[in-house]
């Protein structure tokens, strides 16, 4: 009986610890949202929220100006896994320096953000993917005299990416994106103008 019970107890014990390193192997693991993944896979799903700071320039439809400038901002989303391929939705939002002067006009970009799908293809803790969405922002005009003028509008954005998975918790990502702002009516121009720009940024998320 005695030999039996040191047995067992060296059973468990053997048990546990083969447990414990194999917990420890599996750096992909991040419960409750991992998904089945091979032995030593980095997991994607689930939800991660991260900041970013980048560049941005553009240009203003029906003027010459040209703004640009830094950027930072906050992003949030959602990831789903399916072996490789993950596929989710992502939001941000960026407050944004990008301005110019032509003549006597200024136009700048104080803020902008995007609501997107995002589909690609992981190599273990590096993704490769694509995004495409809505994109929507301020357009600002100013002239002599202190007069200005500010548009809200919405458009599109496209671009792509790459995300590097540095511990279970933590990736950082660099991301390109074209973003188009529909035209406006402004009253002190006289014309219709909107704005395209090009962003680069690089980032972190934090996977819950």
């Amino acid at each position: 009986m005695k030999r039996f019970v040191v047995g067992a107890a060296a059973l468990v014990a053997a048990g546990w610890t083969a447990s414990a390193g194999a917990a420890d192997f599996n750096y992909g693991q991040r419960a409750p949202y991992t998904v089945n993944q091979p032995l030593n896979a980095y997991s994607w799903a689930g939800p991660y929220l991260g900041g970013n700071i980048g560049y941005e320039w553009g240009s203003v439809s029906n003027n010459a100006a040209n703004p640009s400038g830094f950027i930072a901002g906050v992003q949030a989303g959602y990831n789903f896994q399916n072996g490789p391929w993950v596929f989710g939705m992502e939001g941000d939002i960026q407050a944004s320096g990008a301005d110019d002067t032509f003549a006597s006009w200024k136009f700048s970009n104080p803020w902008f953000g995007t609501v997107r799908g995002r589909a690609g293809y992981a190599f273990n803790n590096i993704l490769f993917y694509g995004t495409a969405g809505l994109a929507f922002g301020e357009l600002r005009a100013e002239t002599f005299g202190g007069w200005s003028e500010s548009h809200t509008t919405a458009g599109w954005t496209v671009g792509v990416g790459a995300e590097f998975g540095i511990t279970p918790n933590w990736s950082a990502k660099i991301e390109y994106l074209f973003l188009d702002l529909s035209s406006s009516q402004f009253a002190i121009t006289g014309v219709s103008n909107g704005y395209s720009a090009n962003v680069v940024r690089a980032g972190v998320n934090y996977h819950f």
